[in-house]
């Protein structure tokens, strides 16, 4: 697309009007994933259900929008991203009140199954970017928006917090159906429509393959604690899930327009960036998980610092607040040194906060440090991510490749829940009556989340320094 077809599009809406709208909506989407994590101990009792049957309310939402995003990206690339954005964010208004309204599990997992799917829009905004913004706009733009992927959780759990706490727990999912409605209006409002689309029609053999290959696996990954790890219910789903996986790669790469191009998938620029965004994504969502277990586990046991659920989300909120504030100088250094060396620096500050966790973890303020300290990294490894991969892929294929790259972080996140959960829940003391994860639970826990920092920075050793860039994309490596 030409700078004036460029100009064309936005010139009726301010660049910074344009940018609001789709970092106000990526924080409205994230918000979805932490929405409920402060009512899951009350969730068995409020929806009078069994703990495993609860946590459906969290793994629905998960495979969601692993499924949802990338599938998104491919429909927003052949009929429109602003269209495709507006049906999403339309699911998150229409689950919101399907939840709001509900008293038992099944509709409250329907709900939640609508508001995962928004989580696409994320990738589709950042997308949008590409298409609207003048190119020396576009690193700072499409850095914030990145961003909001942690920004929404980490600002909105303490939010949920005082709601789950003193209101009605339903009121939670009015306030996300009136922020998803205010996105909507943002975004129909100032996000002009982009002309630019990809040839061809929908893959849906391609979107049901991918659909029933993640779930498979993401199913294994997110319920293997609860089922065992070498049970036949897990081996089957995370077997079935890698088998159909492998034949819908195979049909990919021979159907004439498929969902997500291999070939572009598996360029060395675009395969590492992924497969760095997978250990990013672990690494980011092992503090959500250790941290908070760490402050709230009780004192008792000479482990836990034994706060509330308030203040724990409290002591995480700066990270997602720090996310916001790097975004700036994130994109000053792409554009100075390119978005590997961003990226790479990125990861290094993860697994440098988790190296200093296994020597911090006695004191309220020592959780705080580490997790701005994890903030700060993921803002700049979040804010090079997407320019990596624009700048390794046609514009024609923007949103389906930056959905696919969600699709890893995501995948990281649900790897880091069950591992990081398997870890505190194998490692536990007693005293008395309290029975709490040990000192060498959370050790082991920042340990692995230090190494999934490490094999983040090999992986980004290898990406190439130069890349070929495609068209309007001009983006710095």
């Amino acid at each position: 697309m030409s700078e004036a077809e460029r100009r064309a599009l936005s010139k009726r809406t301010p660049d910074s009007a344009i940018v609001f709208a789709l970092a106000f909506t990526g924080i409205v989407v994230s918000f979805m994933m932490t929405l409920v994590t402060p009512l899951l101990p009350e969730l068995p009792h409020l929806l009078h259900v069994s703990t495993p049957d609860a946590m459906w309310v969290v793994t629905a939402t998960l495979l969601s929008a692993a499924i949802i995003t990338p599938i998104g990206g491919s429909l927003g690339d052949l009929y429109g991203k602003r269209r495709i954005l507006l049906i999403l964010l339309a699911a998150v208004v229409l689950g919101s009140v399907i939840a709001a309204f509900s008293s038992t599990l099944i509709p409250l997992v329907i709900g939640r199954v609508l508001q995962g799917a928004g989580l696409g829009a994320i990738p589709l905004g950042i997308s949008i970017l590409r298409d609207v913004l003048h190119r020396d706009r576009l690193g700072k733009a499409v850095a914030l928006v990145s961003a909001t992927l942690g920004i929404g959780g980490a600002v909105g759990l303490p939010v949920s917090a005082v709601i789950a706490q003193y209101l009605d727990w339903h009121m939670l999912f009015w306030l996300s159906g009136v922020l998803a409605a205010a996105g909507f209006v943002l975004v129909y409002t100032l996000v002009p429509v982009s002309t630019l689309r990809t040839g061809g029609r929908f893959d849906a053999p391609g979107a049901i393959g991918l659909a029933l290959a993640l779930s498979g696996i993401l199913l294994a990954v997110t319920k293997g604690n609860e089922w065992g790890w070498l049970s036949p219910l897990t081996l089957g789903f995370g077997i079935a899930g890698v088998a159909i996986l492998a034949v819908w790669v195979l049909y990919q790469l021979r159907t004439r327009h498929p969902l997500i191009d291999i070939r572009v998938a598996t360029r060395r620029t675009v395969l590492l960036t992924n497969l760095a965004s997978v250990m990013v994504g672990f690494a980011f969502f092992s503090s959500a998980v250790a941290l908070p277990m760490l402050l709230e586990t009780p004192t008792g046991t000479g482990v836990g610092l034994g706060q509330s659920m308030l203040v724990a989300s409290l002591c995480l909120m700066p990270s997602g607040l720090v996310m916001w504030a790097m975004s700036g100088t994130a994109a000053r250094l792409t554009a100075a040194r390119g978005a590997r060396v961003s990226l790479l620096l990125g990861i290094t500050i993860i697994a440098v906060a988790y190296a200093l966790a296994l020597l911090l973890m006695t004191e309220v303020w020592h959780t705080l440090l580490v997790a701005t300290a994890v903030g700060f990294g993921v803002g700049f490894a979040y804010a090079a991510m997407p320019t990596l991969i624009m700048g390794a892929v046609p514009s024609s294929e923007t949103a389906a490749s930056n959905g696919l790259n969600s699709v890893m972080r995501t995948l990281g996140s649900t790897a880091a829940s069950a591992v990081i959960g398997l870890v505190l829940a194998t490692n536990l003391v007693t005293v008395g009556d309290l029975t709490t994860p040990s000192t060498l639970g959370f050790q082991l826990s920042f340990a692995i989340s230090a190494a999934a920092g490490v094999l983040g920075i090999v992986l980004t050793l290898f990406i190439p320094r130069r890349t070929a860039q495609y068209g309007a994309a001009a983006l710095p490596e």
